[in-house]
């Protein structure tokens, strides 16, 4: 049972990166759709969080400097609900701001723990 952490670790890393990625490429490029609720043209702001998520998504999704990426991710997250969500209400289920909320947190379990066994990290560490 002790090979399976790092791997889901890696499954979790991967998922949540393709999700963030997919915010990004809403928010520039309209694919898979126009993200819902963002003004077009696009505000600087928010293009800047897109170019972010795309960058910092692929980053992740590769397992590559996850640690730094996934720091800058949180923060971003955290931003984006300070900045966004919390001004509309206290509840995060009111203000739609739960999948930064948990968005923040996973990015900040990342940061602390790495990218997991199958990571790109984790073909770059020196074997011991």
């Amino acid at each position: 049972m002790s090979v399976w952490p790092p791997r889901l670790l890696s499954v979790l890393r991967i998922v949540a990166a393709l999700l963030f990625l997919e915010h990004g490429l809403m928010k520039l490029f309209h694919f898979p759709v126009a993200q819902p609720g963002v003004p077009d043209p696009l505000p600087a702001l928010l293009a800047v969080a897109g170019a972010l998520e795309i960058a910092l998504g692929m980053l992740l999704a590769f397992g590559l400097f996850t640690r730094i990426a996934a720091f800058v991710a949180s923060g971003e997250m955290a931003g984006a609900y300070f900045m966004a969500h919390l001004p509309a209400s206290v509840w995060p289920g009111v203000n739609g701001g739960g999948e930064a909320i948990l968005y923040c947190f996973i990015f900040l379990y990342l940061s602390a723990t790495g990218g997991g066994a199958w990571s790109l990290d984790a073909l770059r560490a020196p074997r011991t």
